[in-house]
This record gives structure tokens, sequence and C-alpha cells, in this order.
């Protein structure tokens, strides 16, 4: 938010049509109103998306696929009338609303030819770029994951397929407090450049890393010293440096897209993926494109092979919940629940829409990456002077207790009410009754039933 005053009691909305107080419940068309009036910073993660920049008279675009429900289009198209704009939709062609199969990750994820010939979930179709550029839109909306593709013009995500996507109080949340959170988390890992992280979970994840300085400096995109919002990353995106001691392992029963899937355990040593077990038929899938390119050199690898470690994000809103439809395609699965503040998605292969990407495309190679979910990760920094720094603790950001972010949560809120994590996932054995060697065979019933 912009401000950080608490209005009288019963304002709820400012002149600006933007939430000035926390609301836990929010109506479908008051969160339309409130992005269509948030300032834009070229995120995908819920509570870093808008679209204030639009000014009467502007041409916007949006581009969304056939599956997303008509009536989340209606609200934010409604929402930029209000603010003076003309805006067209293009509906692009997919395929319908159905449950996830098991081997969806893999299809949704994995490419050999252009993924412009045949889009990933969530991407952004270039040629629509293309139209608004040619057509002097002065923004495009488009696309539900990833980073923003750098333009010369405005450019905005879409990421909700469904009203409980957009009806979320996850979408207004404070962003000055949001924000901070990410600052404060953040700072934790660059602070500490030349110490070691420690990533633990109950699943079986035990992996550690030296915090290198280099990837911070060198420009490679959506990486810094700065947050990258919503989406902290706890290990630089590729290329992968020779000097990555990345080792252990990551393990857990479910992925972006897909059905959950038995225990996965994957180990890595200097950041290769150099061995896989368990997973069900997302496993054996995975293991098959192990090996169709454990020969290859890819550009941004210091050896062969395509499963390298790159990704460890931290997602950071703490009104994210899990969609009550996530069997269905129209939910994004597992991915929309990878921005609840505390969890970790971990991703291996070669970095979205890459330049390495592009060089597999052009060669027929196999490219993209797979992931793994980590729900109640804890990570510690190990620092220079001995100290341990924890970041998350059994998946809840340590952040929310720093003294700066409950003072600045209170002037929009109750802070504990604020901060804290509405939806808890439950897995027998670590948050809920039930052993966890049971889940860990069969995750399916306890998550769809």
């Amino acid at each position: 938010m912009c401000g950080t005053d608490v209005p009288e009691h019963g304002r709820i909305t400012g002149t600006d049509g933007r939430l000035r107080v926390w609301k836990d419940t929010v109506d479908l068309h008051e969160v339309a109103r409130h992005v269509a009036r948030d300032p834009e910073v070229r995120r995908s993660a819920a509570g870093f998306i808008g679209y204030g920049s639009t000014q009467p008279g502007d041409r916007v675009l949006i581009a969304v696929g056939r599956i997303v429900d008509g009536n989340v289009v209606d609200a934010i198209v409604g929402a930029l009338h209000d603010m003076g704009a003309s805006v067209d939709v293009l509906v692009t062609d997919d395929e319908p609303d159905r449950r996830f199969e098991p081997l969806d990750e893999i299809t949704m994820m994995m490419r050999r030819e252009s993924s412009q010939l045949r889009l990933r979930r969530g991407d952004r179709a270039m040629w629509i770029e293309e139209l608004a550029e040619k057509r002097g839109y002065d923004l495009l909306i488009q696309g539900a994951g990833g980073p923003v593709p750098k333009s010369a013009g405005r450019y905005e995500a879409f990421p909700w397929s469904t009203e409980e996507h957009l009806a979320s109080s996850a979408n207004v949340f404070p962003r000055e407090l949001h924000k901070l959170i990410n600052e404060r988390t953040y700072e934790r890992i660059t602070n500490n450049i030349g110490g070691r992280i420690r990533l633990t979970d109950p699943e079986g994840t035990d992996l550690t890393t030296t915090i290198l300085e280099k990837p911070f400096h060198d420009g490679r995109h959506d990486y810094g010293l700065k947050p990258k919002w919503g989406h902290l990353m706890a290990h630089p995106p590729t290329p992968v440096e020779v000097d990555d001691d990345t080792r252990g392992v990551i393990a857990g029963t479910m992925s972006h897209y897909g059905r959950p899937f038995p225990r996965i355990e994957v180990e890595l040593e200097k950041s290769r993926m150099v061995r896989i077990d368990g997973g069900g038929e997302y496993g054996n899938g995975w293991r098959e494109l192990e090996e169709e390119s454990a020969g290859t050199q890819y550009p941004c690898f210091p050896e062969p092979g395509l499963f390298w470690l790159w990704e460890v994000a931290i997602g950071t809103n703490p009104k994210i919940r899990r969609p009550s439809n996530v069997e269905y395609l129209s939910s994004d699965g597992f991915e929309w629940e990878r921005r609840r503040g505390g969890v970790i998605h971990c991703g291996i292969g070669t970095r979205w829409r890459s330049a390495e990407e592009d060089w597999a495309a052009d060669h027929g190679l196999l490219y993209g990456h797979l992931h793994v979910h980590l729900l109640f990760p804890t990570l510690v920094v190990e620092a220079l002077d001995g100290s341990a720094i924890p970041v998350i603790e059994n998946g809840r950001l340590s952040a929310y207790d720093d003294a700066d972010v409950r003072d600045l949560a209170a002037t929009f809120g109750d802070p504990d009410e604020l901060l804290n994590d509405d939806w808890v996932p439950e897995i027998p054995g670590i948050s809920a009754d039930g052993a966890y060697e049971d889940y860990a065979k069969d995750p399916e019933p306890y998550i769809y039933s």
C-alpha cells in the first residue's frame, strides 16, 4: 500500500480505490479494483501485481487461456474501465479443465522444440508481445508465472485462473509490509556472502551450499542484491558456477503441476543431480529424461547433463491458501501455493526462457526444469563469524518476528493476524495425526480427500 496510516473506523477503501487496512475476506471486484491501482513492478507473485500506471485513454491488451474463468477477466477489465482505459481481451486456445495426471509436470515444463510452438503452462506468447508492440498498446497483461520479460513498454502478469485465486486476501496484502518482509528475509542471505546455507525439511531434505559473491554482481536475469519480490532466491540462477558446492538431498511429494507422487529423493553433488529415487510415475519419467540428456553439454553448466539445481525459491505471502479444486488444471495445482510465506520450491534443469533454452531448442535437445516442493523447510545461514541466522523455521519466515516488520504490520491491523500463515498443509507425522511413512507411499488420498 502507498501509506501506512490506518483510517477512521469503517473506511476500508481510499479515494484511489486501493484497500487501506487489512481485510481477511474480500470481494472479487474489490480485489480487482485494488490490483488495477497497485504500482507496477513486473512481478507475477500475488501481492506484487498491479496496473497502477494506467491513465485515462490508455489501451490495454489482456491475453489469457480459455481455461481462465470469464468472471475473473471481467472483474479486471471492469476495474481498468473504471480508470478510463480501453481493454481488448485475447483468449488463446488451450486444453479444457480436467484432473491432473501424474506426468503433467513433465509434459508442461519440458520441451525439445521452441516453447513458442507449444507454450508451457503459465508462459507468455511472443507473438502476442509483438502484436501489443505493433498495435501500440500502452499495457500488455499476459502470463501466470516466471519473470516478466524485459520490454520497452509496460508489461504485467495475470496469474489468476479462478475466482478463488483472485478473490483472495493474498492479493491485497499490504504492499509496503510485503516488501519489508521480502527485504528482511533476503538480507539474511545477502548480508552473509561467503557464509553457508543449510536447508532441511522433515520429509528428508538436507542440503548445504556456499553463498557465492559473483552471481550477485554479474547481471544475470532476475537476481542480485535486491529481492526478487515474492520469489526470493537462496541459490543463484544459471549459469551454474564451477565452484558451486551445493550438495545433499532434496525430498518431497509434489511439484508445480501433476498429481502428488510417492516420496521422491534427489541427490546433488556440486549442484548436479547424481541420483534420483522413488517418485512413482513422475520419478520414472524424470529418470528417462536424465538418461536422455546425461551426455549433453549445455552452455550454462560446467559439465554435461541437464539436471543441475539452480532454483531454491522462497515464497513470502502469508495469506496464500491451497485452492479447493487443486486436483484440476484450473487451480494451477501446487504452483499457486508455492507463493505462501516460507514454502520453498526447488527447480532442477535450465532456467525459464533463457539463452540456454533457446540454444537447446535450436539443436532439438531436451530442456526445461522440474520441481520438488518443501512445505516445512528450515533454512539457516551459517555466517562467517560462526553465528547461525534463521531465515525459515519449520515453514515459517523468521522475518515475521522482526520488530520493524511487526511495527509496520500494526499500522494496517493486528500484527498477529497479518503475520500469521493462514494455510498450513496437513501432512501426517509432520503437521497432522498419522504416520508419514503411510503418506509418503501414496499422498493422493490425504491431499485430495
